[in-house]
């Protein structure tokens, strides 16, 4: 599965940012998707997922409140909506996906084995 992330920017702290991944997997609605970002100097950390529902979701404590992800079936392309952003948001965004079964959404790195290139969020304090 090939996934294509876009969106990142910079911004200043309390912005708002919207990142998109978008791929042309027919099995679009069998893949739970992820969100992960990768700090300067940090491992890969789990951001949020949603699983093949979308009332499946899962957030990292440090983001819950702030960013919703969502996805479009028919637009075959996963969201993550960011508000109130901090400067230790800033960070390089990657999305995730899998095909799984209904009742699993992975939230580890090592359960995904497909990944977007990255986009860079730049949070300004």
């Amino acid at each position: 599965v090939q996934l294509q992330a876009s969106g990142g920017g910079l911004v200043q702290t309390g912005g708002s940012l919207s990142l998109s991944c978008a791929t042309s997997a027919r099995t679009f609605s069998r893949l739970s998707l992820a969100w992960f970002r990768q700090a300067p100097g940090k491992e890969r950390e789990f951001v949020t997922a949603i699983g093949r529902s979308s009332s499946s979701t899962y957030y990292a404590d440090s983001v819950k409140g702030r960013f919703t992800i969502s996805r479009n079936n028919d637009k075959k392309t996963v969201y993550l909506q960011m508000n109130s952003l901090r400067p230790e948001d800033t960070a390089v965004y990657y999305c995730a996906a899998k095909e799984t079964i209904m009742t699993f959404t992975p939230t580890t790195e090592r359960d995904y084995n497909s990944w977007g290139q990255g986009t860079q969020v730049t949070v300004s304090s």
